[in-house]
């Protein structure tokens, strides 16, 4: 049956190309539809006026008309559709009226007829829809559909194919979800029958790559089924390019001697002070490296006291990488020496390629790369760490805080920011990458070895895009269920769609694309690069919550009140506090403080009160996670609000209670160093803010769902 609907499908693409055209009419859009089973109404094609009336006479009713012209692409822009139209004589008026509005509109356009179509109930109307988007390929939208979804722009997507799961989890994507559930004493609309429809569009363009557009809008959703009014087909004018790919063993194969290499050449070393290649043997010196290294400079015998190669073929052994620290013009020659000796990777700092116009000298180095079976990191970057090998191959200053936050950047710029923040903050990291123009090696090759490497435990990448976007959510998928992965993705106001041949092309803008398919792909977006560094140093020392309670205590009685707003913002729930918990918590409160949730202790209680506020959240195995809300006292002061909060946590651990906490600290420059020593002891706290460690908690959150982690609780 799918052989036989692919067959037929195939044979009518091939015959519209044949003709030169890439919009389908809407009897050809009809035939792809009932092969794939997508629910339209029932229609015929009138080719004369006595026809139209013979159609319309047979639906019974009320009937909708359209002109079919493969040239006239939007019919109601044209004067081409008239709906409701009933009785012989209306029909005859309206064919002629069509046909004459459509060589009005068009007059070189070839007419096929006129399509009767039966009249659909009034209904919701939403719209289904594929598009070919450039990054991430074939990708289905659903939204509010007719002229609302222009307006509302109130759509999601997701990467086709999707299961009737991932098409149902859809309905509840959009702002307007309610609406579908039915409001204001209206039905719900059959939620399998629309999910049917977005799923049966989204196995249609996966099995047709040639097909780059579809619309489906409006779909009538009633409580009895979903309906295609109108289908739209558009076929690509270009082909895809593909992109050559590698195998996950091949990719975890190249690098792991990267990443972990026994012996590195520095292409370009020095002796001079202020030169890259200086920097970069000063680095993996001092840095204290266990490996060999080699300098490679034709015009030197010796830089830093190590013996230095003319060539990197005179190398002696093997070599895993090849850190380049020449001019950009001097880079494919090398790069020729180095496929020669066989080495697997090349670190390619030097700017002057793709970032300044210079394409076909970055065509040319990948060119040379793919021949030989080199990967290719950069160019145009600042170099990498690998700290848990000691390996500081880049011209920044060296940093050795181990840890197991892997960081990565597409700019320059921004790894410095990287850097600085992480020293700052005293943040452990496992690994420091620059990406640059990202010839080869990109994301989705980090993300394979990160998911991997024991020393990593989460992962925060800045990006500017992706190269291959199913690559990347391909790797994603296979390593959030074992540790976090942060993106920020600049570019937020960046241009949609272009020109675009229907409704589902011209909403898919590329930022609305990227946010639903990283949360399908489930991937933390962060907003900005402070929140995505904080995220990356927070999360791995959160414990996983295991349930959605979460309940808030604070010596403030406004700091509650801007913390029930975070959580609210951050898409978490405050616990509904049952009475015998509420008398519980109110045993430690003064009779002015105030239970429920946030629980307010006030400002003038003693540590004892915050101790035991604290132990019984953290005991009550129906709260899942704490927000703490710190406001500085002579009575509490900060350090020992920070200790004792530290103490309780840990005890609590060590009986295996491990429960995210985090604190909002307010008050004077004490409290800085009251939240350093919360952060180093479990306990993600900030001072002067609200939002960002409920931010935070929320992160932790997302991803503890996206990688199923999130129990039920009690």
């Amino acid at each position: 049956m799918a052989e036989d609907r692919a067959l037929r499908v195939r044979a009518l693409l091939d015959s519209v190309r044949a003709e030169g055209r890439t919009a389908l009419t809407a009897p050809e859009g009809k035939l792809i539809a009932d092969a794939y089973g997508i629910a339209v109404p029932g229609e015929e094609l009138a080719t004369d006026v006595d026809e139209a009336v013979a159609y319309a006479a047979r639906f019974g009713g009320p009937v909708v008309m359209k002109i079919v012209s493969p040239d006239i692409l939007h019919k109601t822009d044209a004067g081409g559709v008239i709906v409701g139209v009933e009785g012989a004589t209306d029909v005859r008026a309206a064919f002629c009226r069509i046909v004459e509005n459509a060589r009005a509109y068009a007059p070189d356009a070839r007419i096929a007829g006129v399509q009767v179509q039966e009249l659909l109930p009034k209904g919701q109307e939403v719209i289904v829809g594929a598009v070919t988007d450039p990054t991430f390929g074939k990708i289905v939208a659903f939204g509010l559909g007719g002229v609302l979804v222009e307006v509302l722009k109130d759509v999601t997507f997701r990467l086709a194919p999707v299961d009737t799961d991932e098409a149902l989890s859809m309905l509840d994507s959009i702002r307007s979800a309610e609406i579908l559930r039915g409001v204001r004493g209206q039905e719900g609309v059959d939620r399998w029958a629309v999910a049917e429809q977005i799923r049966r569009v989204s196995q249609l363009v996966a099995d047709f790559p040639d097909i780059a557009e579809v619309d489906l809008n409006p779909v009538i959703a009633t409580a009895d089924g979903a309906v295609a009014a109108d289908i739209r087909v558009i076929l690509s004018t270009e082909k895809r390019k593909e992109r050559r790919r590698y195998s996950r063993e091949e990719i975890l194969a190249s690098m792991r001697r990267l990443m972990q290499p026994r012996s590195v050449a520095v292409i370009g070393a020095s002796n001079e002070s202020g030169k890259i290649g200086n920097s970069v043997m000063r680095n993996l010196v001092d840095g204290g490296f266990a490996g060999e290294i080699h300098p490679v400079n034709p015009r030197a015998d010796d830089i830093l006291g190590r013996k230095a190669y003319k060539s990197v073929t005179d190398v002696p052994g093997e070599v895993d990488v090849a850190v380049f620290a020449i001019p950009a013009k001097f880079v494919a020659s090398a790069l020729e020496e180095v496929g020669r000796k066989r080495i697997p990777n090349a670190v390619l700092i030097p700017s002057g390629f793709a970032e300044t116009g210079e394409h076909e000298l970055q065509d040319e180095i990948v060119a040379i790369a793919e021949r030989h079976g080199i990967r290719l990191l950069g160019p145009n970057i600042y170099g990498y760490y690998s700290t848990w090998q000691d390996l500081c191959a880049t011209f920044c200053t060296p940093y050795d805080v181990k840890g197991g936050v892997a960081l990565t950047s597409q700019s320059g710029g921004i790894g410095m920011a990287i850097l600085g923040f992480a020293r700052t903050t005293k943040t452990g990291v496992s690994a420091i990458v620059g990406l640059g123009n990202k010839s080869d090696l990109d994301e989705d090759d980090l993300l394979t070895w990160f998911g991997e490497d024991p020393h990593t435990e989460c992962i925060a990448m800045h990006l500017e895009d992706l190269k291959d976007g199913r690559a990347f959510v391909e790797a994603a998928r296979e390593t959030v269920p074992k540790k976090p992965v942060v993106v920020l993705k600049a570019g937020r106001t960046a241009a949609g769609a272009k020109a675009a041949g229907s409704h589902t092309g011209a909403l898919a803008g590329d930022d609305a694309v990227y946010d639903d398919i990283l949360k399908q792909a489930g991937v933390i977006r962060a907003p900005g690069l402070n929140d995505m560094l904080e995220y990356a140093r927070a999360l791995p020392v959160l414990p996983t919550p295991r349930g959605d309670n979460v309940v808030i205590i604070t010596g403030a009685g406004g700091s509650g009140v801007l913390l029930s707003d975070a959580v609210t913002d951050s898409g978490l729930s405050l616990m509904e506090i049952p009475a015998d918990l509420d008398a519980a918590f109110r045993e430690f409160i003064p009779p002015f403080g105030a239970a429920g949730n946030p629980v307010d202790i006030t400002g003038g209680e003693p540590p004892s009160t915050y101790e035991a506020t604290i132990r019984l959240g953290l005991e009550d195995p129906r709260i899942h996670a704490l927000v703490l809300g710190y406001w500085h006292t002579i009575v509490t002061p900060p350090m020992v609000f920070a200790e004792l909060t530290a103490r309780v946590v840990a005890e609590f651990r060590e009986r295996g209670i491990a429960k995210p906490v985090v604190a909002s600290l307010a008050g004077d420059v004490e409290v800085e160093e009251a939240c350093q020593y919360l952060f180093e002891r479990g306990v993600v706290a900030y001072p002067y803010t609200t939002e960002k460690p409920v931010a935070v908690l929320g992160a932790k959150y997302q991803w503890a769902r996206a990688a199923g982690l999130l129990g039920g609780g009690s």
